[in-house]
């Protein structure tokens, strides 16, 4: 489905991502792992949109997207729900829902995907007419989630899913991210938590430093403990 080649990004003279090459096959949850300042969020802004390479190419089911515009990459099948959850404070929680589904202009298309997006996390719809700025941290990330679902996307990208919340709603949210797969949403994941992230991963790649260091199918990643604490510092 999504594949990046020889993919190199920089912030102004200093290269960030140097000759990465990805693979998301359809169906399937990747996680990208690395530690802080490795370069996963920046890969994840470039599929996006919202960095441009200086070269390499990334493609969604053989058409290039790389340096296309955020929105035509939308509109393509590509959500990114980001770092920090980013809700719209002041607005209520349906209206952050709408907020994801800009690209259509269809009512009741709409209507239907805020109703999947209730059946999957039926808190938001208990809170439906609440400012997202009032919710907890848990409900937040449950309301980026189901806005990034609002444009029925083909690929679902999550960047750092678990970042500051308790481990009872992180396992709620992981189940989840589980249950959005099943549903036939492809997934690439950014996960601090490495053990987390390939509990629930098919395939993973290890990031150090912009250059990727390591991959293979979670079991074999799992196995390499001393590779994890090399790159990782001992955070999974």
């Amino acid at each position: 489905m999504l594949e990046i080649t020889n993919l190199v990004v920089s912030y102004g003279v200093a290269p960030v991502l140097h000759e990465i090459n990805l693979e998301v096959p359809e169906g399937k949850v990747v996680t990208l792992l690395g530690a802080n300042g490795a370069g996963k969020s920046t890969t994840l802004k470039t599929i996006s949109g919202l960095l441009t390479p200086i070269s390499g190419d990334i493609t969604l089911n053989g058409e290039k997207i790389s340096g296309l515009s955020p929105e035509k990459i939308v509109r393509m099948g590509i959500s990114h729900v980001p770092e920090g959850r980013q809700v719209f404070p002041g607005l209520t929680v349906e209206e952050n829902l709408k907020m994801g589904a800009y690209v259509c202009y269809k009512p009741k298309y709409v209507n239907q995907r805020i109703d999947m997006v209730y059946e999957l996390f039926p808190r938001l719809r208990e809170r439906k007419k609440q400012l997202a700025g009032t919710m907890s941290g848990g409900e937040q990330q449950m309301l980026s989630i189901g806005r990034g679902l609002m444009n029925e996307p083909k690929l679902l990208m999550l960047d750092e899913p678990s970042l500051g919340l308790a481990p009872i709603i992180i396992d709620d949210i992981f189940a989840k991210i589980k249950e959005i797969n099943a549903l036939g949403t492809t997934i690439l994941l950014i996960e601090q938590n490495a053990n987390l992230a390939l509990s629930v991963s098919d395939y993973a790649y290890m990031l150090s430093v912009g250059k990727i260091v390591m991959e293979g199918e979670t079991s074999e990643i799992r196995e390499n403990k001393n590779l994890l604490d090399v790159y990782l510092g001992g955070s999974h």
